[in-house]
């Protein structure tokens, strides 16, 4: 580290401990409606002490620094307890993908709201009869003079309820193959015809949702990427979400910090020498470490300017592994009060959420199929799995 990056490390200290709260305090009980708002009061602080969108242009709100400043900002925040998750997808999937993608217009009017968090984004991409096949979504846009009319229902979109914009995949020209006949637009989630319903999850809560688009109108200026370039931005964003989903290791499913934490629990329970949960515990470790690893090089390929590509779909696979682990392992230590409680137990329900909650990650970003897939073809150069329609248009393949 240079001597500016621990000036840039002391600042980021003194804002930490005046706006976020250690890990070493108890964590705080915020519900949905806190936590947005808690994140919207972060980011906007973060950014008038400039340290918002530290590697993005200074032009579109951010700092213009290195990847090295980045590297300090995240190693200091991992000490303290911020409400980052509702803009998770906002900052890590939809701001790189306006900032490599967007017009110098769309960059101007979008990019600084983003990373200031007064506006948070979703992305849209499955869809009912499109899930692991993303690219035979069938919601569709259609020209209108200056405007395109969207129709179709996409499924399981995070933070749409309180999201104000989403970037959604559409088809725009269903004479082409799949791939090549899709597009991508940003949508104003307050439009008429955009219609949002929570889903229920086993846990009870209701982070996904459905959402109905009915001739919902957007004009030509919200396409992002140009016209039927939607696949290209479509998996340049999914390696974003896999990557995003490999950086954040077993606590994605725990509501913990990692091994650490569980060593913890392990300790509090009395169950540390128990020669079982102390091998699970090494078995955790290690494969956190590797997550670790995997990360230091997708990001070394980032700043040499190479694109992850099939390294990001390791990392996603790794950690919807070391995720159901941490579940098993968390549940395990805590044996049958991770089953039943007391409702005066505030943490009681986490272990049991974990376990109920870890196989999502095997979903979200592309199914663990989906990954062992492109690692196989991309990685190990095995053959694709045949497709009979490989190269039709889009309307002429049969669908349920």
């Amino acid at each position: 580290m240079t001597a500016t990056h621990e000036e840039f490390r002391q600042r980021v200290r003194e804002f930490l401990a005046a706006n976020a709260v250690a890990r070493t305090e108890p964590p705080l009980e915020w519900t949905e409606e806190m936590q947005v708002a808690g994140c919207r009061r972060f980011h906007g602080a973060l950014s008038d002490a400039g340290l918002g969108g530290i590697t993005y242009p200074v032009e579109y709100g951010g700092q213009g620094l290195d990847k090295g400043y980045l590297e300090v900002y995240t190693q200091e925040l991992s000490n303290y307890r911020v409400p980052l998750v509702p803009a998770a997808i906002s900052h890590g999937m939809c701001l790189p993908v306006i900032n490599d993608f967007g017009t110098p217009e769309q960059r101007e009017h979008y990019q600084a709201r983003i990373i200031r968090c007064d506006d948070i984004w979703c992305q849209m991409f499955s869809e009912p009869g499109a899930g692991s096949d993303v690219a035979s979504l069938s919601t569709r846009a259609v020209r209108d003079g200056d405007e395109w009319v969207i129709n179709g229902q996409k499924v399981w979109t995070s933070g749409a309820h309180y999201c104000d914009y989403g970037l959604v995949v559409v088809r725009t020209d269903p004479t082409q193959p799949k791939h090549r006949g899709l597009s991508m637009f940003i949508v104003d989630l307050s439009l008429p015809g955009v219609d949002i319903r929570p889903l229920r999850q086993p846990t009870g809560g209701s982070n996904f949702n459905e959402v109905y688009l009915t001739d919902v109108r957007v004009g030509h200026d919200c396409l992002v990427g140009g016209e039927g370039e939607g696949w290209n931005v479509a998996v340049a964003m999914l390696m974003y979400e896999r990557f995003a989903i490999g950086a954040s290791g077993s606590q994605a499913m725990t509501g913990r910090t990692g091994i650490a934490q569980l060593i913890e629990e392990a300790q509090r329970r009395g169950r540390s020498s128990d020669p079982v949960i102390r091998d699970a515990l090494a078995g955790l470790y290690i494969r956190e470490r590797i997550q670790t690893f995997i990360g230091m090089r997708i990001r070394e390929a980032a700043e040499a300017g190479r694109s992850p590509g099939a390294e990001a779909s390791i990392a996603k696979l790794n950690t919807a592994m070391l995720a159901r682990q941490a579940a098993d392992l968390g549940i395990a230590i805590a044996g049958l009060q991770g089953q039943a409680w007391y409702c005066t137990d505030k943490d009681g329900s986490q272990w049991a959420n974990g376990v109920v909650s870890s196989p999502g990650m095997g979903i979200a970003g592309g199914t663990n199929e989906v990954q062992r897939n492109i690692i196989g073809e991309r990685v190990l150069g095995l053959p694709k799995e045949p497709d009979p329609y490989k190269g039709q248009p889009w309307e002429a393949v049969p669908r349920s």
